[in-house]
């Protein structure tokens, strides 16, 4: 295991992008926690007298049409898209490998029912059904990151069922079957952990969709509800007054930008050093 991580870290550093990449979630992830201390403002106090101000030694990014400090809604919004896109992927997560496992290993009808569901699933175009669930639940974080993952399973399935394909007739699962193992040790405890690889190279990407979808959502007035921020709100809100205030639609944008690039990078960067057909190309 220790020269399997050894050998990882060996190809994964050679990819300056994903390395970069990592750095920066690592800052994010930093800036996020510390949203409460780095904020020099609370987020939601108003103060109307200083509404609309460009970003200045008081405001770094400005202020709002409220009079509320970008730069502090900014932080703690960090934190809403954080949450979104990792509980959203876990959820999505949970569900892919059930699915694909159970798929994979015992194949036959069991594989043909669940992989026509699949496809059922992808015929939907993902965003417009997350907007439809939501809008006929009702907007609010919990839904939003609920629905996220409830929606977007399909392809860590896939890739968990392939791996399974394969994995189910290495000798160590024969031999596995041959002592009376029972099926649900065999699928979780012998096989899952050797399939897990793509899985995390998916999470990493799916991260990226998911911060995406709640900007999107939120951006249309279906995501997290104001006075909370969050990215996408804080974009709604500066498209009023694009041409008086572009700093309330380019920071969230630069932000959501780079987030979701560096999880981009670090997804590519993990896929290339996990797979050892693409490690001969770096």
């Amino acid at each position: 295991m220790e020269l399997q991580v050894k050998s990882f870290w060996r190809y994964f550093k050679r990819n300056r992008l994903a390395v970069g990449g990592m750095a920066m979630i690592v800052i994010i992830f930093l800036i996020a926690g510390s949203a409460s201390f780095l904020a020099p403002y609370d987020p939601g106090k108003t103060e109307v007298s200083l509404k609309l101000t460009p970003p200045s030694i008081q405001h770094y990014l400005g202020t709002d049409q409220l009079g509320r400090d970008v730069f502090s809604r900014m932080l703690f919004g960090s934190r809403v898209s954080l949450s979104v896109g990792f509980v959203a992927v876990a959820i999505s997560i949970f569900i892919g490998i059930l699915v694909g496992a159970i798929a994979g290993y015992y194949g036959g009808w069991v594989d043909s029912f669940l992989m026509r569901f699949v496809d059922i699933m992808l015929c939907f175009p993902s965003f417009f059904l997350i907007l439809t669930v939501v809008a006929l639940l009702g907007p609010s974080l919990f839904k939003v990151m609920v629905v996220i993952g409830i929606t977007s399973w399909m392809g860590s399935s896939r890739f968990v069922r392939a791996e399974f394909l394969s994995l189910r007739e290495r000798d160590f699962v024969q031999a596995a079957k041959a002592l009376g193992v029972k099926d649900p040790r065999i699928i979780f405890r012998h096989i899952l952990p050797n399939a897990l690889a793509p899985v995390f190279v998916t999470a990493t990407l799916d991260v990226a969709t998911a911060i995406l979808v709640e900007a999107g959502l939120s951006f249309l007035g279906f995501g997290v509800q104001p006075p909370a921020p969050s990215w996408g709100n804080i974009l709604t809100e500066g498209r009023t007054y694009i041409f008086d205030a572009w700093w309330l639609t380019v920071f969230p944008g630069v932000a959501i930008l780079i987030t979701v690039l560096s999880f981009n990078l670090l997804g590519e960067g993990l896929r290339d050093a996990l797979d050892p057909r693409l490690r001969g190309r770096r």
